[in-house]
């Protein structure tokens, strides 16, 4: 008989769902903005984080209106503090880049509270829209 060990995930760092997909990351949709500049900044960031946080892309989270979407999901140790994941609207701009760079340094949801500024751009995730 074979058994199987289950082993744990290990823990997640702070993650940044940046969506790319059809109105975010669109230069006809937002021409004034540097889009893959954004992602590229954000990329580096993390890789200099050492493990602090990740980031990934998506192809459409949905909210396109409020285009550009970053989903700022906490680390392992954020969600057994209570926290979840936040949805950030029109983050199109550097102040708003690095305002979400500075949550997710800061350990992000769980850990830190985003910035006045960045509060002000949080949007509800669109299955709890009514």
């Amino acid at each position: 008989m074979t058994t199987y060990a289950i082993r744990p995930f290990g823990a997640r760092p702070c993650t940044l769902v940046v969506c790319r997909g059809c109105c975010c990351g669109d230069a006809a949709k937002h021409p004034g903005t540097d889009h893959p500049g954004q992602l590229a900044r954000l990329r580096a960031a993390a890789a200099a984080s050492d493990g602090r946080f990740a980031v990934r892309t998506s192809d459409c989270l949905g909210p396109c209106g409020q285009a550009n979407v970053i989903v700022v999901q906490p680390s392992t140790e954020g969600r057994r503090r209570g926290a979840r994941a936040t949805w950030i609207g029109w983050a199109l701009d550097d102040d708003a880049t690095d305002d979400v760079l500075a949550w997710a340094q800061a350990g992000g949801p769980g850990f830190a509270a985003p910035s006045p500024t960045l509060e002000l751009q949080v949007i509800p995730a669109p299955a709890t829209r009514r």
